[in-house]
């Protein structure tokens, strides 16, 4: 059984638990999209892991690890990310992790351009995590992008990283901006890819054979699928394809490799960054930071939070084929009175059940919302189905019909433990 897990609203879902829990059936797991401007925070053995380029099977022993090529690689950003891992007690060998040769570089420059942009923009800034993915990604599609390939040229390398140091200095200059001088950047790049050579190779065929001998794969997507270059709310989105199709496209992989697709959403909404977000709720934010909760693994920023979209799920749902749903966080509400679901939207006196396109629209997109009956009760302890609140139970399964998805994760907890299955 090969699996796609993918989160359906802003990212931050609590993918890296649901895939850190699927490993242990798993042989292979494969991340083919995104960059170090992802966070998935696992709760292993009493450990707390923060991963961001790693695959979260880099946990387990015996498991196979691949960076596939539609992932942008900051190879500075992974060593930094390997030396930590590895200090918490966590062997990560060339058996163990591959990275694919035709993934495309982050260099130091595309953060300083990922800078300039949001400058650029002022009050419609996206929003990013300012580690360079947009530029890099963007340097993809203008075919002028450098892969993990050419480091393996280091004359080719230099030469290109001269020509685009050039290009970017001139843009930075004009934001009083950090430039940069070619010969050191190219130095730190090729002195942090020394380190990772053992682990590159041609993913393409490594993924095939384990595919056409049987081996279970899991697909870790990264963000969610309302960040999706296509899918999401637009222009306030990540600069890859997020939902299960890029999974496909990410690794090399066809979709008749896949078998299952497990959407994760959070028992409420959060997104972090600027954009949409109709069932934004002020007080269900402070109750909810207030319990230390919704701040990002990657950047520390907390996160907005609202009432479930059941509109934003009902879509997610649908472009990605979900197959199953992993709710998580239903331990956030167990202390509220009156839950909402967002079942709508009322956009100029018209009920909407889907996002719209126009990026106007969403400034007069109205929340239609349903209240539930919370339950009042600690479900942390739960480790079946049948021991939740009937209240908890009966809202579950509201979410449920409202995505036409059935729901075969709870999470009720942080820990790996703290998963049921229904």
């Amino acid at each position: 059984m090969n699996t796609i897990v993918t989160g359906l609203q802003w990212g931050d879902e609590g993918k890296g638990k649901i895939v850190d829990y699927l490993t242990e059936s798993a042989d292979v797991v494969v991340r083919g999209q995104g960059g170090n401007n992802a966070g998935h925070t696992v709760i292993a053995r009493g450990t707390k892991y923060v991963l961001h380029l790693l695959p979260s099977g880099i946990l387990w022993d015996g498991k196979k690890n691949f960076i596939g090529n539609g992932v942008v690689l900051d190879p500075i950003g992974l060593v930094a990310e390997i030396e930590k891992v590895e200090a918490q007690g966590v062997s990560i060998t060339p058996d163990k992790l591959f990275i694919s040769d035709r993934c495309h570089v982050v260099l130091p420059l595309h953060k300083e351009l990922d800078a300039a942009r949001e400058a650029a923009l002022g009050d419609r800034k996206i929003g990013t995590t300012k580690r360079g993915i947009g530029p890099a990604y963007a340097d993809k599609i203008n075919r002028n992008g450098l892969r993990v390939a050419d480091l393996l040229n280091e004359d080719y390398f230099r030469e290109m990283i001269a020509h685009r140091t050039a290009e970017a200095n001139e843009v930075l200059e004009k934001f009083d901006l950090p430039t940069f001088d070619a010969k050191q950047q190219a130095d730190e790049v090729l002195a942090a890819f020394e380190r990772l050579k053992p682990h590159v190779t041609n993913t393409i065929p490594a993924l095939h054979k384990e595919w056409k001998a049987g081996s279970t794969i899991l697909f870790e997507g990264a963000q969610g699928g309302l960040l999706d270059i296509d899918y999401g709310t637009y222009p306030f989105v990540t600069s890859s394809n997020t939902t299960s199709g890029g999974c496909c496209t990410g690794t090399g992989l066809p979709p008749t490799a896949i078998d299952e697709v497990i959407g994760v959403c959070k028992a409420y909404t959060t997104r972090v960054g600027s954009g949409p977000f109709p069932s934004v709720d002020e007080g269900l934010s402070q109750y909810l930071h207030d319990l230390g909760r919704e701040f990002g693994a990657t950047t520390g920023r907390a996160r907005g939070c609202g009432w479930l979209d059941a509109v934003l799920l009902r879509h997610g749902c649908m472009v990605n084929g979900t197959t199953g749903l992993a709710v998580t966080n239903v331990d956030g509400l167990d202390n509220y009175e009156t839950l909402r679901i967002c079942v709508a939207y009322d956009i100029d006196g018209t009920r909407h059940e889907l996002p719209p396109a126009d990026r106007h629209a969403w400034d007069r997109a109205k929340p239609v919302y349903e209240e539930l009956p919370g339950w009042m009760s600690d479900t942390t302890a739960c480790t079946s189905y049948d021991e939740l609140p009937e209240n908890a139970k009966a809202y579950l399964q509201r979410l449920s019909d409202l995505c036409e998805t059935p729901i075969k994760f709870i999470g009720v907890g942080p820990d790996r433990a703290q998963t049921i299955i229904r």
